[in-house]
């Protein structure tokens, strides 16, 4: 197979915070009005930001991860993609350098230009040094330009550029606008579905976008075929009943079309509104924000009853994050409001102030090694032996325990199913 050429972008920032999902909304709805097809992908692990994303584009959007999603997977995916695309964009994950691997080594792997978006609402020519040293740290990063965030006025915008290299390309100042910014809480920003204006903040960036930024396509990039095995239906005629709704809702695309390759027959229901489970093989409980929704949660005891006797038939279950904390005994918020849950693990868990752990996580279970990542503000107080704990592959501390009892794994690890599609088998097989 040959190469497809298609323009592409990845859009990042010096840290978190600067607007690069603001930012790639407002290029991927310009140019979805234009009549193109644009398709976004963001970097590492996020279940957050591609709702947004995909609100603009009309398109899902998938995760591209050196280490989780592995090349090949993330050159298959930007292949396909570019089959139909008139432009791919890419939102970076954090800095464009900060971690390993960074959203400028998957810059660098796949030539995709970098465009990072930097807030200069509290800076004047300084602007200038952090563009042109983004731009010069790495002499092997393909750099398109830069974009100026949250800019207060034509002067202000004039006032940025004043140092700034002539051969470093200023793609456009976007002003402050309350119009256009996204709330956010303790896993990031809001959801889409939880914003009904996210349509017209979406549009009013694109319509700023237009206005005051660089209108024109970038540089087409060649996307080369991908090698990978092929997924043997291991699950053929498995039925698997997938949690989602307000509380469940952190799901990777790729975790359902892998189930779906694996030839599972995938339903949905609401823990929340829902009396009963659809008939099902097995359940997957996704995380989510379970911690919002205690009192419904805890109320709804005919779900709750359904899912204690799928456990109790010896059944397949995998809980991940806000699906595992759902399996405990109990859990309670930051205002000490606690609520008795499904009660399948021997364990009690507790909201925190703070961040309690971030980190990817790759680990060894009975049915294979999967990789994935951890993000959560919550403790868990258990006597449970953990079957498995997760190794940090940049040598960070964090160990997440893996419990498996019966056919029930509970982690707090997201798990990226296509990392093993044969393993995630085994462990939904009936």
């Amino acid at each position: 197979m040959t190469a497809r050429h298609c323009p592409a972008l990845l859009i990042s920032a010096p840290a978190s915070g600067q607007g690069k999902t603001t930012v790639t909304a407002a290029l991927a709805a310009y140019h979805r009005s234009m009549g193109r097809v644009v398709r976004v992908f963001k970097t590492g692990p996020d279940f957050i930001d591609p709702t947004i994303l995909e609100h603009a584009s009309g398109y899902p959007v998938y995760q591209l991860d050196l280490w989780m999603c592995g090349e090949e997977h993330c050159r298959a995916l930007l292949y396909e993609a570019a089959e139909k695309a008139d432009l791919i964009l890419v939102e970076g994950v954090m800095g464009l350098f900060d971690g390993t691997p960074s959203s400028a080594d998957l810059a660098k792997q796949f030539d995709i230009p970098v465009l990072p978006v930097i807030d200069a609402s509290a800076m004047a020519q300084t602007f200038a040094a952090l563009a042109y040293g983004l731009s010069q740290l790495d002499a092997a990063l393909p750099f398109f330009g830069v974009v100026a965030n949250r800019v207060g006025s034509a002067r202000h915008a004039a006032m940025l550029t004043e140092r700034l290299p002539a051969t470093l390309k200023f793609c456009g100042a976007l002003p402050r606008a309350a119009e256009i910014s996204l709330p956010e809480r303790h896993l990031g920003l809001l959801q889409a579905a939880e914003l009904p204006d996210i349509k017209q903040r979406i549009m009013h960036a694109a319509r700023l976008w237009a206005e005051h930024a660089d209108t024109g396509l970038p540089p087409a990039v060649a996307f080369t075929p991908a090698v990978q095995p092929g997924v043997k239906r291991e699950l053929d005629g498995v039925k698997i009943a997938v949690a989602r709704d307000a509380a469940f809702s952190f799901l990777y695309r790729a975790n359902l079309d892998t189930l779906s390759a694996l030839g599972a027959q995938l339903c949905f229901f609401s823990p929340l509104d829902d009396s009963a489970l659809p008939y099902a093989d097995s359940l997957y409980l996704p995380g989510g924000y379970p911690e919002l929704y205690l009192s419904k949660l805890a109320g709804n005891t005919a779900m709750l009853a359904a899912i204690r006797a799928h456990h109790a038939a010896h059944k397949p279950i995998l809980a991940e994050c806000g699906g595992m904390l759902y399996a405990a005994q109990s859990l309670a918020d930051t205002h000490k409001q606690q609520a008795s849950l499904l009660g399948l693990l021997d364990s009690t868990a507790v909201m925190q102030p703070r961040l309690s752990a971030l980190a990817l996580q790759s680990v060894e279970l009975p049915q294979g090694m999967l990789r994935g990542h951890t993000f959560h503000h919550s403790q868990m107080e258990t006597k449970l032996a953990p079957s498995a704990r997760g190794v940090c592959p940049n040598g960070g501390a964090t160990r997440e325990a893996v419990y498996q009892q019966q056919r029930l794994t509970a982690s707090y690890i997201h798990f990226y199913f296509p990392s093993n599609p044969a393993a995630v088998a085994r462990l939904f097989l009936p």
